[in-house]
């Protein structure tokens, strides 16, 4: 017979599952090449489409994999610290559009030519939410700043 108090999910450590963390939001100033896991606000200040490929003709292989159109587009994303690119795929092109204030969670940078993009894979979320307060510095853009791969030899 359980007791009252060993309810399913009224203990933050119920069974082994770990206790939902509270996300904690990072400013875009922080963030560093090959980082991921990222959550933050920012908004949306311009959105050009790079790449755009219409659905493909039905291949006679069975394989039923990527048959939707392919969209990138390259965003100016920012909030009070700087700014950064974000390349949004597909349906999230939609929700990056310019002047909308976004959360993303779980968001990643990736490496493109020695320079940070931010990115959102099929582990994190966009959502759309009320505008900011916030006004965007625009003058420290993260994806200007050009990186260099060193290899250090370990004595």
């Amino acid at each position: 017979m359980a007791s009252k108090n060993h309810e399913e999910g009224t203990t933050a450590t119920t069974g082994n599952k770990p206790a939902k963390r509270k996300p904690v939001f990072t400013k875009v100033d922080q963030l560093k090449p090959g980082t991921n896991g990222h959550n933050l606000i920012v908004k949306v200040l311009s959105s050009d489409t790079v790449l755009q490929k219409p659905q493909p003709p039905r291949p006679s292989s069975s394989s039923s994999r990527n048959l939707r159109p392919t969209l990138i587009a390259e965003c100016l994303i920012g909030d009070d610290t700087g700014t950064i690119i974000f390349t949004a795929r597909n349906e999230q092109v939609e929700l990056m559009k310019a002047g909308n204030t976004v959360i993303l969670r779980n968001a990643k940078i990736d490496m493109f030519k020695g320079s940070m993009r931010m990115a959102v894979d099929k582990w994190g979320r966009i959502e759309v939410t009320d505008p900011a307060d916030f006004v965007v510095k625009e003058d420290n853009n993260l994806s200007l700043v050009e990186y260099e791969l060193v290899n250090v030899v370990e004595e």
